[in-house]
């Protein structure tokens, strides 16, 4: 529902905002506008990502939790997304993406309202009930490798 709400409203305040611009600037400059802001959201965009990706691994060579970066990153992403889309409004959402501040002040909120069930690194051992339906019940012998017997076993080739 809220998706669609979006997919409704937004492009009424751009064309709105369009409008009122247009008006008050005329065509040409409201376009220059446009398409200077998205070659300058796109440099920023590069640069805030170098230093996003860069912090990145630091978390991840030094074995800490990545979720801040990896954060930041995605919402550098949307920024760079917002930019590249032609309006006033979303250029508008996509610099505020583009600072620290507000990406923090974002990420905190989030934070607030998503539960992380786990976090780890390497394979996770998949435990399993005794007795449970995925348990095989069986009988073992160890056998000495000096007195084992010298003639194929049937599952390997002579």
């Amino acid at each position: 529902m809220w998706l669609l709400l979006a997919f409704i409203i937004v492009p009424l305040i751009e064309i709105g905002l369009f409008i009122q611009v247009g008006g008050w600037l005329g065509l040409w400059p409201t376009l220059a506008i446009v398409v200077l802001t998205a070659m300058l959201g796109t440099w920023l965009v590069r640069t805030q990502g170098a230093m996003a990706l860069s912090d990145l691994r630091g978390s991840l060579s030094g074995q800490s939790d990545p979720t801040e970066a990896l954060a930041h990153g995605a919402m550098i992403l949307v920024a760079g997304v917002l930019l590249l889309t032609p309006g006033f409004f979303t250029d508008g959402l996509g610099f505020a993406l583009l600072t620290p501040p507000f990406r923090r002040a974002a990420f905190s909120y989030l934070r607030k309202r998503v539960k992380v069930q786990s976090f780890g690194s390497g394979p996770r051992p998949h435990p399993r009930a005794p007795g449970g339906a995925n348990t095989i019940e069986g009988d073992y012998v160890e056998v000495d490798p000096d007195d084992a017997p010298r003639r194929p076993s049937g599952w390997t080739r002579d």
